[in-house]
Formats: structure tokens, C-alpha cells, sequence
């Protein structure tokens, strides 16, 4: 057999990625950059999971959603939305079908790797007004030192008044820091394993320098600047979520401007993505619901993660006002449901190779990911789903324009990682991961490739509308 004839087998046999820039028409390369401002506009607003669920519910409401306990007369192509104790969000629009023939789901999450301040975080030493912190979630420590930080969050007063803050993201604003050692002096330091150069009770963030009086040191004077400016006192900070955050602004990344740089793209791209497609539906086929949780770079513990029973909650309510609740009825929905479980994977990076297994990584600029399980080492606390389910979505996505990609997190012995997917699918729904390829997941600032965060909202989209 000549070569040519075996490329041409190999040609129309056999498979591999295609490069999705190269793959759009013109028409669609301009809405991938189009769709890429509204994403990084998004991005610079909602750096918390607080700010990102208001901000969804206000975008909802703009586009006819009504809160679920207003609702009455559901029909086909009603719209709703379930707040969560504003950190979590559930959007749906009733379908064609009975509720019971199960939903469409995609379920993302909005909260991000960060620091958190302590429950009574301020002292002072060597002259130096601090806060005490203590990281969420899975970051590298010495990657959050020596960069500007923002502070974000509420106070709650022991009158029950709650006092939003925000610091450090107007270009007037002061900015917190996190010091780490001079090179000059840290020959110990350099000598530590990564995970230990910077230990978590060193992420302690500067507040002020400036004391009271010759009398008085600089805690005193930062407890007045926080009373005068929010009329607190200390006891308040018991009371308090408040979290450090980057205080970057999103960036377009390369001469052509083809990738994003930005905090929190692990999972709010998942969130954007699918928020921006459940907008844009008509009636669908069976009711079409996007999940936006909370926890779950922490495992999805507590009351507005998906372990909790916040999203079965939802979907019980909603049952309840279009057709009628009953035990076996929601039984039936949530086991005939089907749910992309939205969340971002890593992308192959050249300049550490090594991790990834090249045949089975996804890379920058060549669609959305599938990946039918993820796990640690021999698939530990993976959901992997059915190959009828991934023929499916494989097929749904072939026959609308979506670009994807199939991959794995890195090599089978490197590490691994997990996502929402095993929670939603012990209600014997389908489920399958799908979402963005990232570079430095879990640092301060990500990086994305705007025509894969683009496929994610056509592949959101596509599975919500199409059955």
C-alpha cells in the first residue's frame, strides 16, 4: 500500500484535534473577540462568590427571570431563578416536557482559590499594622506574596446591619500586601521545598504603618480609620467574611490578543459561559437549568455547596409551582436529569512538559473539554461517566458547530484533581465534565484561550436547547 493511500485512511479513519482558530469562518472569529469583552467585563466585577451571585441574579432579573418565590402559572419557557443565601444560584426555563423526563443541567461553581481573613486577624508588630489570614483552597503560597491585593467581602454588626466592602480595585484605592523575604537574606528559605518557603501563618497582609500618636502604636489608629470609614469596631471582624483577592483587572494576553489573563477563570469562565447561554434559550425541549454553587474548591461542603441539598431544594420548588411535588416525582426528575458538570481542566504547557500525557491533554485554541472522568491516580473520586452519555453529547456537539477536545488531567500517577460531577450524579443523573482548558490554574491570575472560553457557551447552549 503507497503512502498516500495510508494517509488517506488514516485521513478519513482516524482522529485527532483540530486547531479551532483555523476552523471558524471570519464572521465567527469576530464574535469569539466580541464575547471575550463582555467575559473580562464580568470577570472585573465578580471576584467573590457574593459578588458573583448577585451580579447573576441581576443580569436574570434583566432578562425576565423572577425569583422562584414569586413565581406562579409556570408554563413552557417561564423563567426562574433559587437564591441560595446569595452565594449560590440556581436559573431554570421550563421546558416542553414534563419536569419528570428530567432536566438539562449545567452546574459551575463561583468560588475561587484565595485568602481569607482570619476571625480576629488584626495586631500589629515591629511597627506594622497587619491582618492574620488563612488560604482557601488549593493555591501555591509563594505565588500570592508581594502582589496588590483587594479586600472584599461583608461585615455583620452585632445589630445585624451588614456592611459591604470593597478595597483595592479603584485605581484610587489603597491595595493590601503580603511581604516575603529579600533574596539577600533567604538563604534558608531557598533551601525549602515550594510547599514550605511560604507557610500558611506567614500570609499575613500589611494594613498600615502610620501610629495613632507619639503614645499610641498603629493598631489603635487602623481601628479608628475602620470606624470613621464603616462604623466598626474590632468585635465586629468575629462577624465577617473578607477575603484577599487579586487587585488585578482582566488582561488580554499576546500580540494577538488572543488569550485572557484573569483571577478566578477556575470556575467563573464555567459560570459566564453558561449564564450568558441559559440567557439566550428559547423554550426548550426539557426544562433547562444552570447551577452556580459555592464551596467547592473546598470540597462543596457547608450549606451553598453542591454536598448540600441547596440544588434538590431548587428543583423541588420549581417541581412544586409547575406541576406538582411529590417525593417519587423528584425522585424521577433528578434520576432522568442529564448535567454538564462545568468546570475548567488544565491545558498542555510546553514549558512543563513533563506533567501531561500528550495524546490525552487538551491544548489552548482547539475547542471546549470533554473529559469523562477525572479522579486522582486510579480514578479516585471520579464520577466517569457512561460512554452512552458521552456518545450523546459528542454527537449533540458534532452536529452544531462546537469544537471540543477529549482529555485527561495530567499523567495517571502525577495528581489529579475532582469536580461537582460525583455529587450530582449520586441522584443517578448523567454527568459529564465540560469546560475550559486553563494555564496556571489556581494562580493569581489564569490564563484562557478566548475561542475555547467561546465553544464552552456554544457547548452550554447547545446541551440546554437540544435533547
Amino acid at each position: 500500500m503507497e503512502e498516500k493511500d495510508l494517509k488517506e485512511i488514516e485521513k478519513r479513519l482516524g482522529y485527532k484535534n483540530v486547531d479551532a482558530w483555523t476552523k471558524i469562518s471570519s464572521e465567527e472569529r469576530e464574535k469569539v473577540f466580541e464575547f471575550a469583552e463582555g467575559y473580562k467585563e464580568f470577570m472585573a466585577e465578580c471576584k467573590t462568590e457574593r459578588e458573583t451571585a448577585e451580579k447573576i441574579i441581576k443580569i436574570a432579573e434583566e432578562h425576565g427571570f423572577i425569583d422562584i418565590e414569586k413565581a406562579t402559572n409556570l408554563k413552557p419557557g417561564s423563567k426562574v431563578y433559587y437564591n441560595n443565601k446569595g452565594k449560590s444560584v440556581v436559573l431554570a426555563v421550563i421546558g416542553k416536557e414534563s419536569m419528570q423526563k428530567g432536566i438539562k443541567a449545567v452546574a459551575s461553581h463561583i468560588d475561587s482559590p484565595r485568602i481569607d481573613l482570619k476571625p480576629n486577624p488584626l495586631y500589629e508588630e515591629g511597627g506594622l499594622a497587619l491582618f492574620k489570614t488563612h488560604y482557601y483552597g488549593g493555591i501555591k503560597k509563594y505565588q500570592w506574596v508581594t502582589i496588590p491585593l483587594a479586600l472584599h467581602g461583608v461585615i455583620v454588626k452585632s445589630n445585624g446591619e451588614k456592611i459591604n466592602i470593597v478595597v483595592g480595585e479603584d485605581e484610587n484605592d489603597p491595595v493590601l500586601y503580603i511581604t516575603d523575604l529579600l533574596p539577600h537574606l533567604g538563604k534558608d528559605q531557598m533551601e525549602k521545598k515550594a510547599s514550605e518557603v511560604v507557610t500558611g501563618e506567614a500570609l499575613n497582609a500589611v494594613v498600615g504603618s502610620i501610629p495613632l500618636s507619639e503614645e499610641v502604636s498603629v493598631k489603635p489608629s487602623i481601628l479608628k480609620y475602620l470606624n470613621e470609614k464603616y462604623g466598626i469596631v474590632e468585635e465586629d471582624l468575629l462577624s465577617a467574611e473578607l477575603e484577599l483577592v487579586p487587585a488585578y483587572k482582566p488582561r488580554d494576553v499576546g500580540f494577538d490578543r488572543s488569550m485572557i489573563a484573569a483571577y478566578g477563570q477556575d470556575d467563573r469562565v464555567s459560570a459566564y459561559t453558561s449564564l450568558k447561554a441559559i440567557l439566550e434559550i428559547g423554550v426548550p425541549e426539557r426544562t433547562a437549568v444552570a447551577i452556580f454553587a459555592d464551596k467547592e474548591e473546598v470540597g462543596s461542603m457547608g450549606n451553598t455547596g453542591l454536598q448540600s441539598r441547596f440544588f434538590e431544594n431548587a428543583i423541588a420548588e420549581i417541581l412544586e409551582k409547575y406541576e406538582g411535588s411529590t417525593d417519587i416525582k423528584l425522585r424521577r426528575l433528578m434520576a432522568n436529569s442529564e448535567m454538564l458538570s462545568a468546570d475548567v481542566n488544565a491545558a498542555f504547557d510546553p514549558t512543563y512538559a513533563e506533567v501531561s500525557e500528550k495524546q490525552n491533554t487538551a491544548y489552548f485554541g482547539k475547542g471546549v473539554c470533554i473529559t469523562k472522568y477525572t479522579g486522582v491516580r486510579g480514578k479516585a473520586g471520579s464520577n466517569d461517566a457512561n460512554a452512552e452519555f458521552v456518545g450523546k453529547v459528542r454527537r449533540l456537539f458534532n452536529e452544531n458547530g462546537v469544537i471540543w477536545q477529549m482529555e485527561e488531567l495530567g499523567k495517571v500517577d502525577m495528581g489529579g484533581g475532582g469536580t461537582v460531577a460525583q455529587y450530582a450524579a449520586n441522584y443517578g443523573m448523567e454527568v459529564l465534565d465540560c469546560g475550559v482548558a486553563l494555564l496556571s490554574m489556581h494562580a493569581p491570575y489564569e490564563l484562557s484561550s478566548k475561542v475555547d472560553v467561546y465553544m464552552a457557551y456554544k457547548a452550554y447552549k447547545v446541551f440546554m436547547e437540544k435533547d
